[in-house]
């Protein structure tokens, strides 16, 4: 079947898709083979849970950090640099989303699990939880664990769980990799209801790694720029953190964003910074729609997203034409770093 990129969410959590799953389930319960009309990501991820768990029955994740333990990790892992972005545009949505955003270390560990309280209490009994391991060997089929596994974007929609306990919870998972060495640092997860897989929810995982990604580089170039005037070595570095800066976006700790172009500093509302943020992480473009539903959370019309970019078109006329968005789709004529 078709990769879940290409599914619609109704699809992902249609009838027909979930009564595969759940046919799927009564075979392997009665020694039979795994239905063939599982989507192929869910299948294999099936087969590799099938040699790495010993029984069939649900298995409840194992806390393997305590609360000592899980904030002295947190506090040394690469991921925690980047939280703050993650927060600003996962978590904070996610409150009056219904939803949960999941941070995951490499191994599967779960280090933050936060969002709506009922859904936190809820997600408990079934120890999705900051400490817990949901690595795919351990809990079998899940966003999180299968994204790590296979080092790509995974949506998993109920009874597509391995584990039975899980099928009332849908989720989409992305892998956040390390800027310098491609390695895999983490995951970033949203799970759920069905809007956990809803239509753009990928794209907004994958835009925030992105940022996330994006944010550890900037860090590190500004470390690296700083090492010379302490030992005295080349400021090849250095000059490389400036020309970062040149054309940028800042959006974090303030209340409105800054448009850095050729040194000009430009101050943003907070509603054209979240355009141009998501325009700079989706440089393919994205149509009026998608626009719409990536910057409004609550949703909007595409004749308000016309015209707030009207609006944004004449502020930034007045420093030039270097980063208008062009239309059809919107998109950026050049990189923006954020």
């Amino acid at each position: 079947m078709a990769n879940s990129r290409l599914l619609a969410a109704d699809e992902l959590t249609s009838a027909a898709l979930q009564s595969y799953a759940q046919a799927a389930h009564e075979d392997l319960a009665v020694g039979h083979a795994i239905e063939g009309r599982l989507r192929r990501v869910v299948r294999e991820s099936w087969e590799r849970s099938l040699r790495n768990m010993k029984s069939l029955e649900p298995l409840e994740p194992h806390l393997l950090l305590g609360d000592e333990e899980l904030e002295a990790y947190r506090r040394n892992h690469p991921l925690a640099a980047i939280m703050p972005v993650i927060h600003q545009l996962l978590v904070r949505p996610s409150h009056d989303g219904g939803l949960l955003v999941a941070v995951g270390d490499e191994h599967g560990r779960l280090l933050w699990v936060e969002g709506d309280k009922e859904l936190r209490r809820k997600a408990a009994g079934i120890n999705f939880v900051s400490g817990a391991d949901w690595s795919e060997s351990y809990v079998g089929t899940s966003a999180p664990g299968t994204a790590l596994a296979l080092g790509n974007s995974v949506q998993i929609a109920g009874a597509e769980h391995f584990n039975h306990a899980v099928h009332p919870w849908s989720c989409t998972a992305v892998p956040l990799h390390d800027p310098d060495s491609g390695s895999v640092l983490g995951v970033v997860d949203i799970t759920g209801g069905e809007d956990a897989v809803g239509r753009y929810t990928l794209s907004l995982v994958e835009a925030t790694v992105a940022a996330a990604e994006a944010q550890l580089r900037v860090q590190r170039l500004q470390n690296r720029g700083a090492q010379p005037r302490r030992t005295g070595r080349s400021t090849t570095a250095a000059s490389a953190g400036k020309s970062l800066y040149r054309d940028s976006l800042q959006i974090l700790g303030r209340e409105q964003g800054v448009l850095n172009l050729s040194g000009e500093a430009v101050p943003l509302s907070e509603r054209h910074a979240e355009i141009l943020t998501v325009l700079a992480l989706n440089p393919q473009g994205l149509s009026a729609e998608e626009l719409a539903v990536l910057v409004y959370p609550a949703g909007a019309s595409v004749t308000t997203v016309r015209a707030e970019l009207v609006r944004m078109r004449r502020l930034l006329q007045r420093h030039g034409d270097v980063i208008l968005p062009q239309s059809r789709p919107y998109r950026l004529p050049r990189e923006l770093v954020v």
